[in-house]
């Protein structure tokens, strides 16, 4: 079973390279920053997710 971080860090990743497109598009620099900084946090907590399932993979086939 995937980890609820993995699945929530992959749309925030997603939503931040949305945002940063608009932010492109429009020229809006302050969205395409926000959108840059979506993309980091939702690159982190779907890291952090990984390690957890990492984690209890490791503890069920003990």
């Amino acid at each position: 079973m995937v980890d609820k971080d993995r699945v929530d860090g992959s749309a925030k990743n997603i939503g931040g390279k949305l945002k940063e497109g608009v932010g492109n598009v429009t020229g809006d620099s302050k969205m395409q920053t926000e959108g840059k900084a979506d993309q980091a946090e939702g690159k982190i907590q779907n890291a952090i997710g990984g390690i957890k399932d990492s984690i209890k993979d490791a503890f069920k086939k003990d």
